[in-house]
């Protein structure tokens, strides 16, 4: 009887995965770490915005592991991948779809077991939600109705690729995924063409050559690099110019998710050491060294830690009456 009880509540558990309807199953809120199960507390209610790994399964947070298995429901853009991620931790909180194609009906839904005293969470199928992804009407909706919305940050393929890309930081324009036909894709870089930040772009692989000769042409011989596959086995960062990243694909279709980082119309070339060097000792003689190598990386947009490192030895040099 015992084994027939749990069948029936196995397969009641899996008839209403992926429902909304599922406020009646409940469900073992816990989680693996290090192949050890670990006690969630019930999450408070209201709706969770949880970022997910893009790529590397390892890049969960253990705030988004205690928050996914301690909430009553998943919203996901596709259960079949957000399911992989709940086995790899062994999260059995129920599921339901929550994507463009069935977001009007599913948002009420949601927003009634919101207001039953639910805690949901909403997730894409890679990264951070709401980043090139549906799910802002639904946080949107669920403010008005006066439910809590709480942010549980972690991956995001925008910020990974603006950490490896090399280019300045300080400013950047997120533009998404560029139109497909090339007469839109124009007109849309040509709007591109006067943001003076670095800009970011989403891309997929069959469009990544025609996108980059048009960015060629649009924004002119400006510095960019490929990032492609981020934190996963075949993770690639290419730079160069967009005349030449665009040939270097032409005929290659690559594989993957693909970021396209490009330096704004006014980002300054990389000055030499010596050019460096003196910005540094004409900033130490007026400033602080913290003060002199935040001056010196705002003009540059040279990283932090390289400065900081060249201002010590040139601090070291001048006490000892090195001479300049």
């Amino acid at each position: 009887m015992t084994v027939q009880a749990g069948g029936a509540r196995l397969a009641l558990m899996t008839a209403h995965r992926n429902s909304p309807a599922t406020a009646a199953v409940d469900h073992a809120r816990t989680y693996l770490l290090n192949g050890q199960p670990v006690d969630a507390a019930r999450t408070a209610p209201g709706l969770h915005i949880v970022a997910t790994p893009i790529g590397n399964l390892g890049d969960i947070t253990l705030r988004a592991l205690e928050t996914l298995a301690g909430v009553d429901l998943i919203a996901c853009e596709d259960t079949r991948v957000t399911r992989k991620l709940l086995d790899r931790y062994g999260i059995a909180t129920p599921l339901t779809p929550y994507h463009d194609h069935n977001a009007a009906k599913s948002r009420p839904l949601l927003l009634r077991r919101l207001a039953e005293g639910a805690a949901i969470a909403l997730v894409s199928d890679a990264g951070t939600p709401l980043i090139s992804d549906p799910g802002f009407k639904l946080v949107r909706a669920a403010h008005e109705a006066g439910h809590a919305v709480t942010p549980i940050p972690g991956a995001s393929a925008l910020l990974a690729a603006l950490n490896v890309a090399g280019l300045p930081t300080d400013q950047f324009f997120f533009a998404g995924f560029l139109p497909p036909k090339q007469a839109a894709r124009r007109f849309r870089i040509a709007e591109l063409a006067r943001v003076n930040a670095t800009l970011v772009l989403y891309e997929t692989g069959p469009r990544l050559a025609a996108t980059l000769a048009d960015l060629a042409d649009g924004l002119g011989s400006r510095e960019a690099a490929i990032c492609r596959e981020l934190t996963k086995l075949h993770e690639e960062t290419r730079r160069g110019d967009l005349a030449a990243l665009a040939q270097s694909y032409e005929g290659h279709e690559p594989r993957g998710e693909i970021v396209v980082v490009i330096a704004s119309p006014g980002a300054p070339e990389r000055p030499s050491s010596s050019e460096t060097d003196a910005l540094l000792r004409q900033a130490l003689v007026r400033a602080s060294l913290k003060d002199a190598v935040g001056e010196v990386m705002e003009a540059t947009g040279l990283p932090r830690r390289e400065l900081y490192q060249r201002a010590l030895e040139l601090a070291k040099e001048r006490n000892r009456g090195a001479p300049r």
